[in-house]
């Protein structure tokens, strides 16, 4: 389970996501509608820059690797004003 750990000055809140939730993520950003939907979006703004189409066999094996490294903080960092921000597996 993905855990996500803010601390705003002496408040601390734990966000759980857990893999399924990440898996069908996984799912909608690699869907070639939403790619095309987000590339026309794009498109509209007058922007020439596209998103690739991602297989999601390519990043299956990256999920199942994250889900073996249970425990290993991505992210930890701390804000001049205090607040605290940390990404676990």
């Amino acid at each position: 389970m993905l855990k996500v750990r803010v601390k705003l000055k002496e408040k601390k809140v734990t966000i759980p996501v857990p893999y399924p939730i990440l898996n069908l993520l996984l799912r909608l950003i690699t869907s070639k509608r939403i790619t095309s939907l987000v590339n026309k979006a794009i498109e509209n703004d007058g922007k020439k820059f596209t998103i690739p189409q991602i297989d999601r066999k390519d990043v299956k094996p990256l999920i199942k690797a994250l889900i073996e490294q249970r425990g290993l903080t991505l992210v930890e960092t701390k804000l001049k004003d205090g607040t605290e921000v940390t990404v676990q597996l």
